[in-house]
């Protein structure tokens, strides 16, 4: 009987990816000078079930090249062959073919037929694998592993009436992967490198650097990676993220529903007021409940970023001549899917960046008193209702000076006296560089801008800590979710906005004399002995009918970009939580506006973007960056 498996081609494709990320993973954490038993079997049970489901759906360079890393495996296991670093690099180089492949099936550009036979020839050479017996159908039968739950694909076999009862093996899911060992799985590095480099020849006694190993193959770059996460037995199921996303959005129409309720009972009798006040009360704790079950099904460990990382760094690592030790903190910290998936491009950037301007090579490091090997940390914990995402190394630090003469060179605004945040900002301007020559890694330029840019269109911000000759960390603020924000309403005139709190220092009005105007930098406040430059909410956005900045005025402090600006509103509103909703599906993108929700009255608030509006200002002459120290204001003026 002919058994129809187009419908577990998605899983199959899916749980092929989870055991190629096992396989990675353990073979980075393999040590050729103490072997683990458990390790080595969990690494053949990978290759093996990686090779059954392949020949299931006929992918035969798959499971060819699957058989013969088997092979490998298992004269390690026996001891018959001693594992050595190039038997773990050609593993590596082979775990990336098989990924290519698996994309190449999902329509992907295929992998050259010669670099797939280069590949299985050095892994057949390394195993010494004349006399391997050809593969058989008994060959792709499952190993022998501990009992496991079913997946996916046994629950849908077991459901389709016709298959029951017809011995069909779906190989590709006979273990879970992972099972017996440690997981810290990595995806392929983005950067384009040969599939197989010649053999380096052997160092010099007196080298520094490892020896080099086979970078990844370019096309394995291509192959999108699944997250690392490990599966569970009967703890998480499979969802479609329409679905979630109906669930979400449904939630948040509940919550304009259940504020639409709030303002109905402002008119009721007294006795009708306490009862719907009394059932809003209920209404509000089961709709948080709801709203925070259903976000919580979008939420995963951001450990399916970080796993990635071990495997970069090494691979860079050897090209750049330098050691390091990559160290995860944090990885079980959850976020919400969609930001899972758009911060690992600026994250990969960070790390680049930090193994390659950041860390000193091996003999500078000694020199210094530091340890030969470079330690790169990547932290994440939660802090209010953001996820603080942070990358350390211990390398050389910023150069103040040196970004300072670089920025002048290249015609830049620099303050007279910058603070160091100021100074820091400044790398994430285009095009700007302090590398001496451009590499394929890095020298252009071109990079820190697009991490600021994507963080910020994330909701998020930067911070940049840097001590010469101790390291410098990158910390990266960003919401938990792209659906819910936490926010504070303002008036200006005659129109609500809200403004994220994640950017607002403190509120405040003022008396007298603090608002100044400086010559060339325009209207500045002063608050306990600093100045920030003045945004006027209505002029930045042409809203008629606001008063100028003065005395009484209400401003909000915002900081973003590592400055500070005073944005004045006529009116403090509340603090909300509120339903995002985006407006490019309809209109362009308008600078210092994020998006918009829907109030309790049935009006739309325009939610603003910090970042955008000093941007604005700054571009349409509103105000121009001001030192820290005041005494450059001594020629000022009231308002």
């Amino acid at each position: 009987m002919k058994v129809d498996l187009g419908e577990f081609v998605g899983i199959f494709v899916e749980e092929a990816r989870e055991h190629l990320d096992v396989m990675e993973s353990l073979l980075l954490a393999l040590d050729p000078q103490q072997v683990d038993g458990e390790t080595l079997n969990a690494l053949f049970r990978a290759a093996h079930s990686i090779k059954g489901g392949a020949a299931t759906f006929g992918l035969d360079e798959v499971t060819r090249l699957a058989h013969v890393a088997e092979s490998l495996l298992d004269r390690v296991r026996d001891r018959r062959v001693a594992l050595t670093p190039e038997i773990v690099d050609a593993l590596l180089v082979a775990d990336d073919v098989m990924r290519a492949q698996i994309a190449a099936f999902e329509g992907q550009p295929p992998v050259p037929a010669a670099d797939v036979e280069a590949v299985r020839a050095r892994l057949a050479a390394l195993a010494d694998t004349a006399g391997t017996p050809p593969m058989t159908p008994e060959a792709c039968a499952p190993a022998p592993a501990p009992a496991s739950a079913p997946t996916a694909v046994d629950a849908a076999s077991a459901q389709a009436g016709e298959i029951k009862g017809e011995g069909v093996d779906f190989g590709f899911f006979d273990d879970e992967p992972g099972g017996g060992a440690e997981r810290e799985a990595a995806a392929p590095a983005a950067d384009p490198a040969p599939l197989l480099p010649p053999p380096p020849p052997p160092p010099p006694p007196e080298a520094n650097a490892p020896a080099a190993a086979p970078v990844l193959p370019a096309m394995a770059a291509g192959a999108p990676a699944s997250p690392a996460a490990a599966l569970h037995e009967s703890s998480s199921i499979r969802v479609s993220v329409d679905k979630v996303d109906q669930i979400i959005n449904l939630v948040g129409e509940l919550v304009i529903i259940q504020s639409m309720l709030a303002q109905h009972a402002q008119s009721e009798t007294p006795q009708q007021v306490e009862r719907l006040r009394s059932g809003l009360d209920l209404l509000d704790r089961n709709t948080r409940g709801l709203q925070e079950a259903a976000m919580a099904i979008r939420m995963m460990p951001i450990s399916a970023v970080f796993n990635r990382f071990p495997r970069l760094a090494r691979d860079l690592a050897q090209r750049l001549g330098k050691e390091v030790e990559i160290r995860l903190e944090g990885e079980g910290t959850e976020l919400d899917k969609g930001l899972i998936e758009r911060i690992v491009d600026p994250l990969t950037h960070l790390v680049r960046n930090s193994l390659d301007h950041g860390l000193e090579l091996p003999a500078d490091r000694v020199a210094a008193g530091k340890p030969a090997a470079g330690a790169i940390t990547l932290s994440a914990r939660h802090e209010g209702g953001s996820i603080v995402i942070e990358v350390a190394d211990d390398g050389r630090g910023l150069d103040r000076e040196r970004i300072l003469a670089k920025a002048r060179e290249r015609g830049m605004a620099v303050p007279e006296q910058p603070t160091d945040a100021q100074v820091w900002s400044l790398i994430f301007e285009a095009g700007f560089s302090t590398a001496a020559a451009v590499t394929d890694v890095s020298g252009r330029g071109v990079g820190m801008d697009v991490v600021r840019r994507n963080i910020q269109a994330l909701g998020g911000r930067v911070d940049v800590h840097s001590e010469k000759g101790r390291g410098t960390r990158i910390a990266v603020r960003l919401p938990l979710t792209l659906a819910i924000l936490d926010g504070l309403s303002v008036a200006c005139g005659g129109e609500v906005f809200i403004v994220p709190l994640a950017f607002i220092v403190e509120s405040l009005r003022v008396e007298g004399d603090a608002v100044r105007t400086v010559a060339g930098a325009g209207r500045v406040l002063g608050i306990r002995g600093r100045y920030l430059p003045v945004v006027a909410l209505h002029e930045v956005l042409g809203l008629p009918g606001s008063k100028a900045p003065g005395p009484d005025g209400i401003f909000i402090v915002l900081e973003t970009d590592g400055q500070r600006v005073a944005l004045f509103v006529d009116a403090l509103l509340g603090q909300h939580q509120v339903v995002i909703k985006s407006l490019e599906a309809n209109y362009r993108k308008v600078d210092g506006i994020s998006g918009a929700t829907i109030m309790g009255d049935g009006r739309v608030a325009l939610i603003l973007d910090a970042a955008g509006l000093g941007r604005l200002a700054a571009s349409a002459g509103r105000f121009a960056p001001l030192p820290e120290a005041a005494s450059s204001l001594s020629e000022t003026a009231p308002a």
